[in-house]
């Protein structure tokens, strides 16, 4: 079965094929990490995570670099402004060094939670700060660069006709401001810092020698040299969130690709905002750690919800469409997920050894999955599955684990835990209540439902008498 997938550089969906068959070369940006990250940041890795999961289904396979951004990555699209790190251990009063340990560990924390399988590579800036000084070496001897005097080296956009071809910029027309602000002494609003010179008047955390001077690297640079030395000079997929489109990304492709003298990565994918409902409920902004307010995945721990309760949240959308967050949702996430497991328990309890296939169930999600990657459809499938009794519960069981190598929520992991009461006494009990209700003692009737909840039993009242389900 063919996986056809959407490439933000022809903003069509096509056939994957990989540049070297079996193998595909996967980059995705990584945190910057001066902060924790959001849930609006973590919809983009579980639609990574979904990616390369499926890649793996077609039996691909997958080599994942990730960077880490632990120094360069200033507060401004326009190369202004402070370098987040150092933001950061000012905030805290810690070593930039020291905090971004702590937010990479949490961020890997988060990862853990969401059962999101971590790259193969994860690569650190402040470790491959030789190759992009040596990327950026390249650039100036192919005549792609000038400097900007007490500021640092700049690419001139100018010097790459498709500059604006991949965010479909009007490049000619693009007046400073509109895009990005206009630094002092750029010669056109588009170009963008490779190094920056340390500030005179004060002395950074985190600074290295280079031949233009004391300084430190550019964002856009430290992906493009490090995707590079880990997967070569040509990438089958690079991916990121949406607002990565217009500025980072279109970067990246512009340095590259001068540097190596061809097309750079076959295909871009981009996932969409996760936004918040404005108070007036007519409008909603992404979320940005801008404000200072922002929701983390310990927040929603806090407040009782699994972790996974949101990963199948993220998976109720098209990873190309922008998803609110609300409250509500996350509840109903989080009852469609227990649901979820309960029935696949209830087939464990049926059929404890799983069948052979799930046959047209499998092949349904197989088509939904591999069509762009559409888990709503996908969940949709998984549902049908579950409550399909006319086939075998050991078929549908198999079925549902075989799609839960995508969903990854846990399936496979769900074990029923041992009840308090056996199912004689259980039996005893609803007899029992069945009498105490016959002569009109429903306190009675009511305080044994009580009993056999609080050992985990549900009794469920229908037209063929009383039945029981685990809670």
């Amino acid at each position: 079965m063919g996986l056809r997938l959407y490439n933000t550089a022809t903003r069509s969906v096509e056939e994957f094929q990989p540049i070297a068959p079996p193998d595909v070369r996967l980059y995705t940006c990584g945190p910057t990490v001066y902060n924790y990250a959001h849930v609006g940041n973590l919809r983009t890795y579980v639609f990574e995570d979904v990616l390369k999961r499926v890649l793996r289904l077609c039996d691909w396979r997958v080599r994942h670099v990730m960077n880490v951004t632990d120094v360069g990555h200033l507060v401004s699209d326009a190369d202004t402004g402070e370098d987040k790190m150092e933001l950061g251990a000012r905030r805290e009063g810690k070593s930039a060094w020291e905090i971004a340990e702590f937010y990479w560990r949490a961020f890997r924390d988060d990862l853990k939670r969401l059962n999101i399988i971590e790259p193969d590579v994860w690569c650190r800036a402040t470790e491959h700060i030789a190759e992009q000084i040596e990327l950026v070496g390249n650039l100036e001897a192919g005549g792609y660069t000038y400097v900007i005097e007490g500021d640092g080296v700049y690419f001139d956009t100018s010097k790459f006709p498709r500059y604006g071809e991949f965010a479909r910029l009007d490049v000619s027309g693009l007046r400073a401001g509109a895009r990005i602000e206009m630094t002092e002494g750029k010669r056109n609003p588009t170009d963008f810092a490779l190094w920056k010179f340390s500030p005179k008047d004060a002395k950074r955390q985190m600074e290295w020698q280079s031949p233009w001077g004391v300084g430190f690297p550019g964002w856009h640079i430290e992906c493009s040299a490090m995707a590079i030395r880990h997967l070569g000079e040509r990438l089958d997929i690079h991916c990121g969130g949406i607002d990565h489109v217009q500025v980072h990304h279109t970067n990246e492709i512009a340095q590259a690709e001068c540097a190596l003298g061809h097309k750079w990565c076959n295909w871009w994918m981009h996932g969409e905002f996760l936004v918040m409902p404005k108070d007036d409920g007519n409008d909603a902004a992404r979320m940005s750690k801008s404000s200072g307010e922002f929701l983390t995945l310990d927040r929603l721990v806090e407040r009782g919800y699994d972790p996974l309760a949101y990963r199948y949240f993220l998976l109720t959308a098209h990873y190309r469409q922008q998803l609110t967050f609300s409250w509500e949702g996350l509840d109903a996430a989080a009852n469609a997920l227990r649901n979820l497991r309960r029935g696949v328990l209830d087939l464990r309890n049926a059929a404890p050894a799983a069948g052979t296939g799930g046959g047209a169930h499998v092949e349904k999600f197989r088509q939904a999955v591999t069509n762009d990657l559409n888990m709503p459809q996908a969940l949709a499938v998984a549902w049908g599955a579950l409550k399909d009794d006319a086939a075998a519960a050991a078929d549908r069981l198999a079925a549902l684990l075989e799609m839960d190598e995508v969903f990854a929520l846990g399936l496979a992991e769900l074990r029923q835990e041992a009840l308090a009461i056996s199912e004689e006494q259980i039996s005893a009990r609803i007899a029992e209540r069945a009498a105490a209700r016959k002569a009109k003692d429903f306190a009675r009737a009511d305080a044994i439902r009580k009993d056999l909840a609080d050992t985990g039993v549900i009794l469920e009242d229908g037209p063929r008498g009383t039945t029981w389900r685990r809670a």
